[in-house]
C-alpha cells in the first residue's frame, strides 16, 4: 500500500469513527508503509499507539484490506526524537501484538466506536480544557485587592524553579481567579513551549476519572495526569464529598509534588473552609502559597471599566460616552466583575442599536434590571442563617437566651452584620434576636468592632460572611 492509497482511506475512516475521534487518534498517525504483512505507523507517543491499537486496530486492518493490502499486524513506532517525551514509554518503539486475522467484517458504525478524550492543543494529546485568549496578564487589571495574587501568578508564569507548590488562589465569583489561571497557562506556553501544561476544571477531572473507571482504563488515566509538567485545576471545591475522586486527586497531587512539578489550584474559599474536603487534601493545599483575591474596591472597578472602554471604542468609534457613567457603574455594581463588564458591553450594544449617546439616562433605562439586582436587600433572617451555619450551631441557639460564649459570640457577629448590611434599626434587630433590648445590640456591635482589630480570626469570619451574603 502506498502513502497515496493511505491518504485516500482517511476520508473513509473519518466517516466511520466521527470527526472528533479521527482528529484525536487517527490523524496523528504517520503511515510508513506495509512490509511483509506489517503496516507501520509513526506515532507521537507510545500511549497513543497503544490506544489506537486497542480500540481501532481491527478497523484499520479491515479498511486497509479493502484497499487490497495484505495486513496481518500493525506496528506503531515512536521516532527517536520523540522517545524522551513524558508520555513515551522506555524504548523508541512500541510494537503491538498481531491483530487476529479473520474473515473481513463490515466496518463498525460510528455509535460502536469508543469515546475519546477531548482533543488537546498539546502535542501529546493531553485532555486540556481550552484557554480564553482574552485572559492574559496584559488584560488583567491590578489593584490593591488582587495585587498579591497577580504577583504570585506572575512568578509561577515565569517558570523556572518551583518556589511554592501548590499556588492556591481563592475568592468569590467574578474576582479574577480563572483569568489568572488562564494567564499563567498562556505565559508558560509562551516562555516554555516544551512544557506539558494541563488546565482543567475539577468537574472535568472528576469526569475523566469516572470515565476511566467505567472503561477500565485507570492506568491510562494515571499515566496522563502524572506525566504533566504543570497541573492546573480550577474550582477544586467541586471534588469535596466525592471520596474516590478525592483519593485519586490526592495521589496525583503527591506524585507531581514528588517530581517537583508545579501545581496551581483555585477555589471559591480557603482550603480549610471547603466543607467535606478530606483533611489530608486540605493539609496538602495549605502547604504552598494560599492567596485570597479580595472583593474589588471602587478604584479597581473603575480601572477595569476604563480598560474595557478602549476595546469598545474600537468597536463603536461613533458613540459618545459621558465619563460619569463609568463612575456610576463602578459605584453601583460592586460584587461581580463579570456583571460589571457585561453591563458595559450591553450598554454599548444598546446605544449603537438605538443610535443614541451613552448618557446617565440611557444607562438607567438599559441596565434597569442589573441595577435593581445590585440593590438586593440582605435580610436579618439571611444573616442569622448564614452565621448559624458558619459557626455550626442551631438557629434557635443563635437567637435564644443562652449566654454561653459558644452561642454569644456568633450572636454578636450576627448583630454586627445586621447593623452593617441592613437598614434596620437597633430596636428591630434586637426584637429579631429573641426580643433583646437595643442596648444589648449596641454592646454586641461595639464588642465585635473591638475584636475585629484584636482577633484576626474574627476579622476573617466577618469578611467571609459578608462576601457570602453579598454574593
Amino acid at each position: 500500500m502506498t502513502e497515496d492509497q493511505w491518504g485516500a482511506l482517511q476520508g473513509q475512516l473519518r466517516e466511520t469513527v466521527g470527526a472528533n475521534n479521527y482528529a484525536n487518534w487517527i490523524e496523528p498517525l504517520e503511515f510508513e508503509g506495509v512490509t511483509d504483512g506489517i503496516a507501520r505507523f509513526a506515532v507521537p507517543t507510545s500511549f497513543l499507539g497503544n490506544y489506537v491499537h486497542r480500540n481501532y486496530g481491527e478497523l484499520l486492518q479491515y479498511t486497509m484490506s479493502t484497499a487490497g493490502a495484505e495486513v496481518r499486524r500493525l506496528q506503531f513506532d515512536v521516532p527517536a526524537n520523540k522517545a524522551t517525551s513524558p508520555m513515551a514509554q522506555a524504548g523508541q518503539s512500541a510494537k503491538m501484538s498481531p491483530v487476529p486475522r479473520g474473515p473481513a467484517k463490515p466496518a463498525p458504525s460510528k455509535s460502536s466506536q469508543p469515546k475519546s478524550m477531548p482533543r488537546s492543543d498539546m502535542a501529546d494529546l493531553l485532555p486540556s480544557a481550552p484557554l480564553d485568549k482574552r485572559f492574559t496578564f496584559d488584560t488583567f487589571v491590578v489593584g490593591k485587592p488582587n495585587e498579591l495574587a497577580h504577583a504570585a501568578a506572575r512568578r509561577v508564569g515565569e517558570g523556572g524553579e518551583v518556589t511554592f507548590n501548590p499556588l492556591f488562589l481563592y475568592g468569590g465569583v467574578g474576582l479574577g481567579k480563572t483569568h489568572l489561571m488562564h494567564a499563567i497557562a498562556w505565559e508558560l506556553k509562551s516562555r516554555s513551549p516544551h512544557l506539558n501544561v494541563l488546565y482543567l476544571s475539577a468537574e472535568q477531572f472528576m469526569y475523566r476519572f469516572v470515565q476511566a473507571l467505567r472503561d477500565r482504563k485507570m492506568m491510562d488515566f494515571k499515566q496522563i495526569f502524572r506525566s504533566v509538567d504543570v497541573l492546573m485545576v480550577d474550582d477544586v471545591q467541586f471534588i469535596a464529598g466525592k471520596d474516590s475522586t478525592q483519593e485519586e486527586f490526592f495521589h496525583t497531587f503527591n506524585a507531581l509534588v514528588d517530581q517537583n512539578k508545579q501545581i496551581i489550584i483555585s477555589a471559591d474559599r480557603a482550603p480549610g473552609e471547603i466543607k467535606d474536603l478530606e483533611n489530608r487534601i486540605q493539609s496538602r493545599l495549605q502547604s504552598g502559597l494560599v492567596v485570597d483575591l479580595h472583593p474589588t474596591d471602587y478604584e479597581l472597578r473603575l480601572g477595569i471599566l476604563h480598560s474595557k472602554l478602549a476595546t469598545h471604542r474600537l468597536q463603536y468609534p461613533e458613540l459618545e460616552l459621558d465619563e460619569k457613567v463609568l463612575e456610576f457603574l463602578a459605584h453601583r455594581i460592586s460584587t461581580n466583575v463579570r456583571v460589571l463588564e457585561g453591563a458595559l458591553t450591553r450598554l454599548f450594544a444598546f446605544a449603537s442599536l438605538v443610535g443614541r449617546p451613552i448618557t446617565m439616562e440611557l444607562t438607567q433605562d438599559c441596565l434597569a434590571d442589573v441595577l435593581r439586582a445590585s440593590e438586593r436587600k440582605i435580610t436579618i433572617e439571611e444573616i442569622q442563617r448564614q452565621v448559624a451555619e458558619h459557626y455550626n450551631i442551631r438557629l434557635s441557639e443563635l437567637v435564644g437566651p443562652k449566654r454561653l460564649r459558644v452561642f454569644a459570640r456568633p450572636r454578636q457577629v450576627a448583630m454586627y452584620l445586621c447593623k452593617q448590611l441592613t437598614s434596620r434599626s437597633l430596636p428591630e434587630i434586637g426584637r429579631r434576636f429573641g426580643g433583646r433590648d437595643h442596648t444589648t445590640v449596641m454592646h454586641g456591635v461595639r464588642r465585635i468592632e473591638e475584636l475585629k482589630i484584636q482577633d484576626g480570626q474574627i476579622a476573617e469570619d466577618l469578611e467571609m460572611l459578608r462576601r457570602t451574603l453579598e454574593a
